[in-house]
């Protein structure tokens, strides 16, 4: 008789308490995108094109798992788009993303970084030209992915220094390159090695050392998702903090590098409809 009035109390400190009150409103199913000509980070699935593989998607559903939340990792377009969908919040998530200043405007990083990845200066075999830091670009013509970026500082040099032509997609930049359309092609080491294995390219390209950047991959959250709460993002924080310690995205890497690898020596089959 007695207990009746404090339950309405009880109940009230019971919706504040983490996971709990929350669990109920939070979402169930998150759409992440990203770079789809990232191999061995992130490609399209060869068997479903609508889908992206590789070791930053493995982590994210992985991430997904193990907090009780569907992850879909769709393929939303070239590089480009697939930021403008994120910006928006059509989507939610970027599967990898370096750290800058105008996608802070538009997205909640999440802290770790999960890979560092280096980001090279490709250019056609035996036309190089003599190169140790980055004023040694000057002069000469280049080509990058539209709204691409190699890290704050280095962007910044580059907008104010470098000539650049931007392209949708690494394929397109590297045919200007061995055309000699242009001198050189900005883009990061492994997915630049493994597309231009893809393409039958890599005898034809050279990455010149050292590296303009090397920066992290982080996962990012839209501004505009309509999940983006701070439940979510300290979920995510948590478990990527937690699998960053136990080294699980360079064991994920290294599984990618191999499974692409495989997946160049089998023969072409016919995708999903």
């Amino acid at each position: 008789m007695h207990i009746r009035p404090f339950i309405a109390p009880l109940l009230l400190v019971l919706a504040t308490l983490p996971g709990l009150g929350h669990a109920a409103g939070k979402c169930e199913r998150l759409v992440a995108t990203g770079n789809p000509e990232y191999p061995p980070y992130l490609w399209r699935d060869p068997q479903n094109p609508k889908l992206l593989v590789g070791a930053n998607a493995d982590l994210l559903k992985r991430v997904g798992d193990e907090l009780g939340l569907k992850i879909d990792i769709l393929y939303t377009g070239p590089w480009s788009r697939a930021q403008d969908e994120v910006r928006t919040g059509r989507v939610d998530l970027i599967a990898g993303a370096f750290l800058t200043l105008p996608r802070l405007e538009t997205m909640d990083y999440i802290h770790p970084a999960f890979l560092d990845t280096p980001s090279v200066v490709w250019v056609k075999r035996g036309h190089g030209f003599p190169y140790t830091q980055w004023q040694d670009l000057l002069g000469h013509t280049g080509g990058t992915l539209v709204n691409n970026s190699f890290g704050q500082a280095f962007d910044a040099f580059a907008r104010a220094n470098l000539t650049l032509e931007e392209v949708p997609s690494l394929t397109q930049a590297y045919q200007k390159l061995v055309l000699e359309r242009t001198e050189y092609v900005l883009y990061e080491h492994y997915p630049g090695l493994a597309l231009a294995d893809t393409l039958g390219m890599a005898d034809d390209l050279e990455a010149l050392e050292p590296p303009i950047s090397s920066e992290g991959l982080y996962l990012t959250l839209s501004h505009n998702s309509a999940c983006n709460d701070p439940w979510l993002r300290g979920q995510l924080a948590k478990k990527m903090t937690e699998l960053t310690a136990a080294g699980v995205p360079q064991v994920l890497l290294q599984r990618n590098l191999e499974r692409w690898k495989a997946q160049q020596l089998q023969p072409a089959s016919a995708p999903k409809p």
